[in-house]
């Protein structure tokens, strides 16, 4: 019964920290929870909790703060996720289905998970390593250029211009573009190449040559280390007074101008999701500019396999069961888009 009290403390704790950004005493635990025990009991609790680790003493104030570990424990055992209410449910369908374009989804969706959490939002790209080929569009633009267009089934489009002696004619271009989406069609990046040496191969030498330069072409931009990219939204969050860093803002304004440590990050997270989220605290970013920060993440994709991740950064005193909730909803969303 003492371990469950002192769980059940360790939660006022949190929770009231989060509400009130102020310490918390034993006093306002017994008046706020009702836990049937006395001031004293609870003081002997908390001081089993601060010799574990799970809470400390910032002043010299009778009250206690949450540690890194204290809001581990907070978030693997003792939340529980917020349902969001219909109006918000019905904000994230109606606002993401007005994109029009996956450019227009992901800046969409930064936006609404900013203005939701009132933290920041960070929405990856769908990652082209990870992502199929729906269709190769060709598309001349003169004697001698043609337009290379890349569409992925996650909606992403890369678009490449390729210089040639001479563009093939309607009729050749037409047998091009139907061979080659025939070869690629569902291909992961790691497949493109061989697929498509497989057509070309197979080929009237009228085309073959044409044929091996889009291939080439396709191969290169799938390849391309620069295709990861990142969104950030609601940056001017964290001047809000309820955003105040134990220390210093500046160096999470840093460390998020860091895109590729970013998206290092984003990738470790999303080997240790569980239920679709997970979530680093403080010193587990292993960041030093986010060491008073926590980051939620969720993947989002089509046909149940994520291809990005969709987060929120805010301060490690957030609300963790509203955060991860909002974060999962946006990300669900994102994924039945992608899927459509």
């Amino acid at each position: 019964m003492s371990e469950e009290r002192r769980l059940e403390v360790l939660r006022a704790i949190v929770e009231d920290y989060v509400t009130t950004r102020e310490p918390v005493g034993s006093r306002m635990i017994s008046e706020r929870r009702g836990l049937g025990v006395s001031s004293a009991t609870i003081r002997n609790d908390m001081a089993v909790l601060e010799e574990a680790g799970y809470i400390a003493q910032p002043h010299t104030s009778a009250g206690r703060v949450p540690t890194d570990k204290g809001y581990r424990v907070f978030v693997d055992r003792l939340s529980t996720i917020k349902a969001l209410s219909s109006p918000e449910k019905r904000a994230i369908e109606t606002f993401l289905d007005d994109a029009v374009d996956l450019d227009d989804v992901v800046a969409r969706a930064g936006r609404l998970l900013a203005q939701l959490t009132g933290q920041v939002a960070v929405v990856q790209y769908p990652s082209l390593r990870r992502s199929g080929l729906r269709h190769l569009e060709l598309v001349p633009l003169g004697p001698t250029r043609l337009l290379v267009v890349l569409i992925t089934d996650t909606g992403r489009v890369e678009q490449r211009t390729l210089e040639l002696h001479a563009v093939p004619d309607e009729v050749e271009l037409g047998e091009l573009r139907v061979r080659l989406n025939v070869a690629v069609a569902g291909q992961r990046p790691d497949q493109v190449d061989r697929a498509l040496a497989g057509a070309v191969a197979m080929m009237r030498p009228e085309v073959a040559e044409t044929a091996a330069k889009v291939s080439s072409l396709v191969v290169e931009t799938l390849a391309e280390e620069a295709e990861e990219r990142l969104v950030l939204a609601g940056t001017a969050n964290l001047a809000q007074a309820g955003m105040r860093f134990e220390h210093a803002l500046r160096p999470v304004l840093e460390a998020l101008e860091e895109q590729v440590v970013l998206l290092n990050l984003l990738t470790e997270m999303s080997a240790d999701g569980e239920e679709g989220v997970a979530v680093r605290i403080g010193h587990e970013t292993r960041l030093a500019g986010l060491a008073d920060a926590s980051v939620v993440t969720s993947g989002y994709g089509s046909d149940g396999d994520a291809v990005a991740l969709v987060g929120s950064i805010g301060p490690t005193r957030m609300d963790y069961p509203g955060t991860i909730a909002t974060v999962r909803a946006v990300a669900r969303y994102l994924s039945r888009i992608l899927a459509s």
